[in-house]
């Protein structure tokens, strides 16, 4: 969507960033009417947190299956990190966050050790590992992974990609209403969250440089590309080499640092990332 990042408290005077707090109320004198002072911007990103302390107190001495009553309370939490986070923050794109990639392993991990008959030791130090260091974005590396694990690694991959690729593909839409003089066209219509209308001429997405509109077409060829190994992938239901599952992560998050940067490098590692998936069986 497309917000005004700067707001003005019409009771105090106030001002803050909303795509700091993710709030229109204002966080000094707690009013919730306010008005957007600056052009809008499309955003996605939510304000969050992920703290699994709680969580790791109550597995750190699991034995075999997971205690019951705290399965869900568990994935919910992962949940509903995942659901606040984007990856447009305030026009900007942004890599693809690694606590974000993590939290998404960690629930097809939990999913996937849930079921499993007789877990082995190498299974629980994997989920316990993700548990640990989701927080900080830290997960095991691709050699880390147990074969039992290997569709917990490759969903996740399936997820988060898909889900970068839908913003990036919405950041390349606004991308090509570059009208040559570093403007995007703003839109027409009412703020939704102050009432007050207008039009915006400033630009509702940034890359660095100004050959952004050039960048276009080469990342949307890898991502296309990027899409139907994504899809191979889940229709094997994540299971496939840990090896490919973070060749596809990796050619994601690639192509997003060409569109924001132009740097010719990182177009390239995101095309040899593809080749390397689509050619690991």
């Amino acid at each position: 969507m497309k917000v005004r990042g700067e707001r003005e408290c019409r009771n105090c005077g106030g001002r803050w960033s909303y795509y700091e707090t993710g709030s229109v109320e204002c966080p000094d004198c707690g009013s919730p009417r306010s008005v957007g002072v600056t052009g809008r911007a499309t955003h996605t990103d939510t304000p969050a947190t992920l703290d699994l302390r709680p969580h790791r107190a109550r597995f750190g001495e699991a034995r075999g299956t997971l205690p019951p009553e705290g399965v869900d309370e568990l994935k919910r939490d992962l949940r509903e990190y995942v659901r606040r986070r984007g990856f447009i923050d305030g026009g900007e794109l942004r890599p693809l966050d690694p606590t974000y990639l993590t939290a998404r392993e960690l629930v097809e991990a939990v999913d996937v050790y849930d079921r499993l008959h007789d877990p082995t030791d190498a299974d629980r130090e994997y989920l316990l590992t993700l548990l640990s260091g989701a927080d900080d974005g830290d997960r095991p590396t691709t050699d880390g992974v147990p074969e039992t694990m290997r569709e917990a690694r490759g969903m996740a991959a399936v997820h988060a990609v898909t889900d970068y690729r839908g913003e990036l593909s919405a950041f390349l839409d606004e991308l090509a209403a570059t009208d040559g003089t570093d403007k995007i066209r703003g839109t027409d219509g009412a703020d939704e969250a102050d009432g007050t209308g207008g039009t915006d001429d400033g630009p509702t997405v940034s890359v660095a440089g100004d050959d952004g509109p050039d960048r276009i077409a080469p990342a949307r060829q890898v991502s296309e590309r990027l899409r139907d190994l994504t899809k191979r992938v889940e229709a094997l239901q994540g299971d496939v080499e840990p090896a490919v599952a973070d060749a596809l992560v990796d050619a994601a998050d690639a192509v997003g640092e060409y569109v924001r940067t132009g740097d010719d490098g990182a177009l390239s590692r995101a095309r040899a990332a593809v080749d390397e998936a689509a050619a690991t069986r």
